[in-house]
């Protein structure tokens, strides 16, 4: 299966990355992909007033990329944010296009470094996987990376692979963790791991400041061994990469520890 991760710097305006999803989608979809992954925050960055720009899963935004995910005949994960009960917002990654329609709401909020996601974010509860022709694949966003049982407990689910989109935070190591981290949950759920950051602002000209989550770029792919087999600098661009079930499948009969786990 072919799937390509679109690393782009999202900006303010949900309008604005709207069509940096659209243009995402043509080049996956020139490039023979049949899923289309965006960033965490592709719907507005982080830094702004999230709950002003959230809107609904049939909100004009997401129906727009649900149009958009099947006139090109491509899968499309995109994050973005959803009014939540409480006032604050869910974090969401929208999951739409021909055949498939699903949500992720992040589990883990970003409640480190200094930021706390859960003044505004309120976390989800429910583990997703769709399948895309036969091919089982699990998702989570971010901070879920830095816990290894929600990718075992995808992988126990059936998910070979698992889409991980973020918006990583900036600072000393953070790079070298981002990295570190990927591969050790592919490592740890004998699955390929896809993780989709967003571009380094800086990358495009553009000073940060404060310290909400804005990317570093760094978009990779890892196999069921932990091997990084292709990776992105910190600009904005696509990777695009062919996913094999049969080489998780190979891993999980050698290095058995989804089946040999005890606790």
């Amino acid at each position: 299966m072919r799937i390509a991760l679109s690393q782009i710097r999202s900006t303010a305006d949900p309008g604005e990355n709207l069509e940096l999803v659209r243009d995402g989608v043509a080049a996956a979809a020139a490039a023979g992909a049949r899923v289309a992954v965006f960033p965490e925050a592709a719907m507005a960055r982080f830094g702004v007033d999230l709950a002003g720009r959230a809107q609904p899963l049939d909100g004009p935004w997401a129906t727009e990329v649900t149009a958009i995910a099947r006139a090109a005949g491509v899968v499309v994960v995109a994050g973005m944010f959803r009014p939540a009960d409480d006032g604050r917002v869910s974090n969401t990654l929208l999951v739409t296009g021909p055949g498939v329609s699903a949500h992720y709401d992040k589990i883990h909020v970003f409640d480190a470094f200094g930021h706390r996601e859960s003044d505004s974010v309120a976390p989800g509860d429910t583990l997703v996987t769709f399948d895309v022709d036969g091919v089982r694949l699990g998702v989570a966003t971010c901070y879920d990376v830095r816990f290894p049982e929600l990718f075992r407990a995808l992988a126990q689910r059936g998910a070979v692979a698992t889409l991980l989109c973020a918006s990583w935070g900036a600072g000393p190591g953070k790079a070298e963790q981002w990295e570190l981290l990927v591969r050790a949950r592919a490592l740890d759920s004998t699955s390929w791991l896809l993780a989709c950051d967003q571009a380094d602002p800086e990358t495009c000209g553009e000073t940060v400041t404060g310290n909400a989550p804005r990317g570093i770029g760094r978009s990779l792919v890892a196999d069921p061994t932990g091997t990084v087999t292709r990776q992105l600098d910190g600009a904005p661009g696509l990777l695009v990469a062919d996913v094999d079930p049969q080489r998780a499948a190979d891993v999980r009969a050698a290095i058995p520890v989804l089946t040999n786990h005890r606790l």
